[in-house]
């Protein structure tokens, strides 16, 4: 890869070894505190029953783009040398850089719709609070620096199997080697750094929601939903309800 940018050593110490053990606590940490003391608060906060037609343009495309994203690098991070084999053929190797680019692109028009849907709709800009416009902005730099990296720094999967899944395993292995990464382009490490970053604020923030599964919608008993207003003004609001649907 050209356009190797070179960080003083002290800064790649922070960078690529103390945050990501910093990101990994927090992410275990907070995520585990805040789900035995504030479970509640696992949720995405959703504002589709506010909102729902411009919701749809703008969560597919993010969560369909982000899956097919996140899933590619698991598979580069689990199986490094099948990716190397898939890549030895051009045609393959075309297929999967540019369906990769493809959901990528899939990812920020979906960031983006979201962005504008709380900007423009009241409703939503309710209920989002400043972490969700901290977390919104540094996720479209994740993805930017991503497609970025894709379009100027080529085959990345292949790079990424030989270069970052030795140091993202170095990392797990709680012995870190940063010399996979630390001539590596601008770009590349900012893509690494907003990573890191991401996984140390997702216990903060409405993130959450994607470690919690409703299973126990499947199981729990029915509840019962009653009123909670002054009963005179219940039964105003049953007569009118009755009267209009006559």
């Amino acid at each position: 890869m050209s356009g190797n940018f070179e960080l003083p050593d002290y800064l790649n110490t922070i960078f690529f070894i103390v945050l990501p053990y910093l990101a990994l606590f927090s992410f275990f940490l907070i995520s585990i505190l805040r789900y035995t003391r504030r479970a509640f608060t696992y949720s995405s906060l959703s504002s589709q029953f506010l909102e729902n037609k411009f919701h749809f343009w703008a969560l597919v495309p993010f969560h369909f783009g982000i899956l097919f994203i996140l899933f590619g690098h698991l598979v580069g991070l689990l199986f490094p040398s099948q990716v190397l084999l898939w890549n030895s053929v051009p045609l393959r190797l075309y297929i999967l850089e540019i369906s990769a680019f493809i959901g990528g692109i899939f990812t920020l028009v979906g960031l983006v719709n979201i962005v504008i849907r709380r900007l423009t709709d009241s409703k939503s800009r309710i209920v989002t609070s400043f972490a969700d416009w901290i977390v919104l902005t540094i996720l479209i730099i994740q993805v930017f620096s991503g497609l970025y990296t894709a379009a100027f720094h080529s085959w990345g999967s292949s790079w990424f199997a030989t270069s970052a899944t030795p140091y993202l395993w170095s990392i797990f292995t709680l012995a870190p080697d940063i010399s996979f990464i630390s001539a590596m382009p601008f770009m590349v490490k900012l893509h690494i750094i907003g990573a890191y970053i991401i996984v140390f604020l997702f216990p903060f923030t409405r993130l959450v929601h994607v470690l919690v599964v409703p299973n126990p919608y499947l199981w729990r008993r029915p509840q019962v939903v009653r009123w909670n207003w002054n009963s005179k003004l219940r039964n105003n609001v049953e007569t009118s309800v009755r009267e209009r649907a006559k």
